[in-house]
């Protein structure tokens, strides 16, 4: 059985699931070059031609159930396929929740979603959503909240009715308090320093510069507290905290960055700090110690160190495509198993699997792993082009660039080519088999989709190692030989089995996707080197 799923909206997706597994997939951005593109148009075309088989089923993921959007792909649906669309626009979460159980390996698990906009119900929207999940495609629901539009008498009473109506399926605690959720409180910071709200990722950054500092209280008995906060309306506009409005920069400086890095880091603990407590109060109340984590601030590497640090009895799994562009799979996995009642665990292996292979032509200059190693060895940086792109955020190999961690400049070295922010850290990949030798593991064996931060233990990697003395890591095996070969032999000049690790893009811009974004991205950069493994190539700026 083949289900095609669809996520539109922000970052948007399609994806083919053939008998459980994926079959097809592509993140819209790639192809059209515009970041976190709404509409996936091509994206859906390219999905139609590539299909190895006949597609059963058509499933739509989208929060807003009247999007225009979803009539339109809905009737162009129903004339391809001759079949009737499912959608699955009242069940964001649910659909994370798939993604995510599916994936981890579990038989059974709780999945929490933290989110900051699921399905919208008039004047109320999914905030918090834990499911208990088992095999085939049982999602029982155990918690959910909503953040709402407005406070008042009236419109108290007509958000209680709406909780009322989206609810009366579900036995199970419901909470329906304030205009914000867990995620909103976080984009506060966001917001503050003139950035979109969906670039959370750079707070993360900038709120390891912070410091503890007198602030207010971000929640009230865990529920944010809306009294600090001004709000636009419109349900996917700004949040700041009212005393902050006459704060906002879009120019953060090594000279004015502290209040800034001090609320960042404020927002950090304690949003990581109610994570912790909604998990820890669903693990014991269920003694269930399998949990799968998603939703958009589900990558939030920070939280996952904190949440494994200290829930050591649990076993995490932290989906790497926690974002939305992982709907269109979770869709199409959760109608799948509904159909089929299918119980073979497929467990995520890698996340190589966006579009399709393409052909590599340029011509370039013979090369192998050690030759590459010696010019990271020369602190030359590296771009790396190999196979199928990487489906979520984080680059782990085929879509790289690479630099040498030794050099204590490197992040300003590869921020300023990448055109990143001067107080953006970068990420390690390291050999599996040394990843207790260089970070304090908190007793894990691996971490192979960059969603966690470590503590290092080692001064000899500063150029990942961020200002709090976290990275965020990468394990590598033969599973990806290029990456593997490559740190073996540039163990041999250096010493250390671990390169940084950044996506193949500018600032701004989607992860390279063609031969020709990446001859494109390396021509106009002051990248050294663009490195083809399948091929042993290397093209410098003298090849061009």
């Amino acid at each position: 059985m083949r289900v095609i799923g669809i996520s539109p909206m922000h970052d948007s997706s399609v994806a083919i699931v053939h008998n459980g597994n994926l079959e097809y997939f592509c993140k819209e951005e790639r192809l059209t070059r515009k970041k976190r593109d709404h509409y996936p148009f091509q994206s859906l075309e390219k999905a139609f031609k590539e299909s190895k088989g006949k597609i059963d089923y058509a499933v739509i993921s989208s929060p807003v159930k009247t999007d225009p959007f979803n009539d339109y792909l809905e009737s162009y649906l129903n004339k391809k396929l001759n079949k009737q669309v499912i959608r699955l626009c009242d069940h964001h979460h649910l659909t994370h929740a798939s993604l995510c159980f599916y994936n981890s390996g579990f038989n059974e698990a709780l999945s929490v979603i933290i989110d900051r906009n699921g399905s919208y119900h008039s004047r109320i929207r999914e905030s918090e959503t834990i499911f208990n999940c088992s095999y085939p495609n049982t999602f029982e629901t155990l918690y959910k909240s909503f953040w709402l539009d407005k406070i008042g008498v009236n419109e108290d009473l007509q958000n209680f009715q709406k909780v009322k109506e989206v609810c009366k399926d579900f036995d199970c605690k419901i909470v329906a308090e304030s205009t914000m959720n867990i995620t909103k409180v976080y984009e506060t910071a966001t917001v503050l320093i003139g950035e979109h709200p969906l670039e959370n990722g750079k707070t993360m950054g900038l709120a390891a510069y912070g410091k503890k500092s007198k602030q207010n209280n971000l929640f009230i008995n865990g529920i944010p507290n809306t009294n600090l906060f001004i709000t636009n309306n419109d349900f996917n506009q700004t949040v700041l905290q009212k005393s902050h409005t006459n704060k906002l920069t879009k120019n953060l400086r090594k000279s004015n960055y502290k209040f800034y890095a001090d609320y960042a880091y404020h927002v950090q603990k304690q949003t990581q700090e109610q994570v912790l407590q909604l998990v820890k109060k669903y693990v014991d109340k269920t003694k269930q110690t399998n949990v799968c984590i998603s939703g958009g601030y589900g990558l939030n590497v920070v939280t996952n160190e904190y949440l494994v640090k200290m829930l050591p009895e649990v076993n995490f799994y932290f989906e790497p495509l926690a974002d939305d562009s992982g709907n269109s799979i979770g869709a199409a996995m959760y109608v799948y198993r509904q159909l089929t009642n299918d119980t073979k665990i497929n467990k995520l292996q890698n996340t190589f699997f966006n579009n399709v292979k393409h052909k590599i032509s340029v011509n370039g200059k013979k090369t192998n792993t050690d030759e590459i190693a010696r010019l990271l060895k020369k602190q030359k940086i590296v771009a790396v082009f190999n196979g199928k792109a990487e489906g979520g955020p984080r680059a782990l190999g085929n879509r790289s660039i690479l630099f040498d961690p030794t050099n204590k400049n490197a992040k300003e070295i590869v921020n300023r080519v990448k055109k990143r922010e001067w107080y953006r850290p970068f990420a390690a990949s390291i050999l599996k088999e040394n990843f207790s030798e260089f970070f304090l593991t908190n007793g894990l064996k691996e971490s192979k989709f960059m969603t966690i931060s470590f503590q290092s233990k080692t001064s000899e990697i500063p150029g990942v190692v961020h200002v709090d003395n976290s990275c965020r890591v990468q394990t590598v095996t033969k599973d990806i030989p290029h990456l593997y070969n490559l740190l073996k032999d540039f163990e041999k000049y250096r010493n250390v089995p671990v390169l940084l690790n950044t996506s193949f893009n500018m600032a701004g811009e989607a992860l390279v996707e063609t031969v020709e974004d990446a001859i494109l991205t390396f021509k106009n950069t002051e990248i050294d080197v663009l490195w083809f493994p399948e091929i042993n190539e290397i093209l410098t700026k003298e090849d061009l």
